[in-house]
């Protein structure tokens, strides 16, 4: 898996849970949105080693996590989004509290629309921001 895999992903990723947000699906949706943004950082990630490639784990095991925060450290971007807008740390602030485990658990349409809309607003979207870092 390389940079461009991780891009394509998330833009899949995004698209899907709009389908599914449309669709009264929500807690698909919801679930979705975290992978857009872990693909995203992941892309960032794999922009920072060798030909574009997501690390091997066995050589850095920290960035094979769905740990939002911590791909965002790891991604070498925490510091842009502290000097980030009101707007846009909010939407992290929503969309951080994702995890790997919210496939096991119900969201409403409010939860699933608040998060795709952090994830995917045109403006302040933790999704766009992260685009611009690839």
């Amino acid at each position: 898996m390389n940079k461009t895999d991780l891009e394509n992903l998330a833009q899949i990723r995004l698209e899907e849970a709009k389908t599914l947000l449309d669709n009264r699906h929500y807690s698909g949706a919801y679930y979705l949105c975290g992978y857009v943004v872990e693909c995203a950082l992941k892309a960032c990630i794999a922009k920072n080693t060798q030909q574009y490639d997501f690390p091997d784990p066995n050589i850095t095991k920290s960035n094979w996590t769905h740990n939002l925060a911590a791909l965002l450290v790891n991604a070498k971007i925490d510091k842009d989004m502290l000097s980030e807008n009101a707007s846009t740390k909010r939407n992290w602030s929503l969309v951080i509290a994702w995890t790997e485990q919210s496939r096991y658990q119900t969201h409403n349409q409010i939860e699933a629309e608040q998060t795709y809309d952090a994830v995917a607003n045109p403006s302040n979207g933790v999704y766009q921001w992260i685009k611009q870092r690839y």
